[in-house]
């Protein structure tokens, strides 16, 4: 199959693409950069510069596709809802290419949008709108284009996706904790994070795109939830810094916008996605992948 990748130089997207090459498809990816471009290149792709906001770039790229997989999105929290509803136009304009055929679209979302304290299965639909949770617009998008006919399918990915490469909330709360001196967590810590490894999401995109039905959501959880007090106690072990509880009022002012995060909530379980696509994942889970010299390199 011939699938345009979006996000495909990403720390998850590049994994989806050697992914797909290595199982024998033919991937597409979108680049923005000759950086980019070139990576691409290496990596055994065909290019198709454009970006999020060029929607007839996206357009084109999904056109010459037989599948979609839409992993790009702007992390820029300084611009959440604006970078949310860009989103939005790139799902639509994805899926206009795709109307009255067969071929997939796999949207990409996130479990912390489903109701807090509760294990989240693949049914539950997010806990409210656009509107007061910005980053729904991905899954609205979604719903509106399967109404139009498109084969699209949603894949959540949980707070923390793990694995060599990773810049994203993990290394964030280690930033804190070399900032601050110590490793925080709110309250009793108990709060759960769903997590996953990069290389098992990228072979879960894989599952999808070959056997993933019309209209499902699927999971892409391999630890159903990690208490954050552990994830804040490896990172104070690994840094040798103490390990401390702030009230929710002083999380505020250590994490600053990260405090939601900090203290979510969000276990989530995947085993609907593993029945219904044999999804086993194989690599190491949060903690242990934490507990090694390479997390805490500068």
């Amino acid at each position: 199959m011939r699938v345009f990748v979006t996000g495909a130089t990403g720390f998850i997207g590049s994994a989806i693409v050697r992914e797909l090459i290595t199982a024998g498809h033919k991937v597409l990816g979108l680049a923005r950069s000759e950086a980019a471009a070139a990576s691409l290149a290496a990596a055994g792709a065909d290019v198709h510069r454009g970006s999020l906001e060029d929607l007839e770039t996206l357009r084109s790229g999904a056109a010459a596709a037989e599948g979609v997989i839409h992993t790009a999105f702007i992390h820029d929290f300084s611009k959440f809802k604006d970078n949310c509803e860009t989103d939005r136009h790139a799902v639509e304009a994805l899926g206009s290419a795709l109307v009255g055929s067969d071929r997939p679209l796999i949207v990409t979302s996130g479990t912390g949008l489903l109701t807090p304290g509760r294990l989240a299965i693949e049914e539950n639909a997010a806990a409210s709108g656009s509107t007061s949770i910005p980053r729904v617009a991905s899954e609205e998008a979604a719903a509106s284009e399967a109404a139009r006919g498109v084969r699209v399918s949603v894949v959540r990915l949980p707070p923390s996706v793990h694995g060599d490469g990773d810049h994203g909330f993990v290394p964030l709360l280690i930033g804190f904790a070399r900032e601050k001196g110590i490793s925080a967590y709110v309250g009793s810590g108990l709060n759960r994070w769903p997590a996953v490894h990069r290389l098992d999401a990228a072979h879960l995109y894989r599952l999808v795109l070959e056997k993933g039905a019309a209209g499902a959501r699927y999971h892409g959880v391999a630890d159903e939830g990690v208490p954050f007090r552990d994830i804040a106690g490896m990172i104070g072990r690994r840094q040798n810094v103490p390990v401390v509880s702030k009230t929710p009022e002083e999380a505020a002012g250590h994490f600053g916008w990260f405090a939601h995060f900090a203290a979510l909530d969000n276990p989530a379980s995947s085993q609907r996605t593993r029945e219904l696509l044999g999804w086993r994942p194989r690599q190491p889970a949060l903690i242990p992948d934490l507990d090694r010299a390479r997390y805490f390199e500068t």
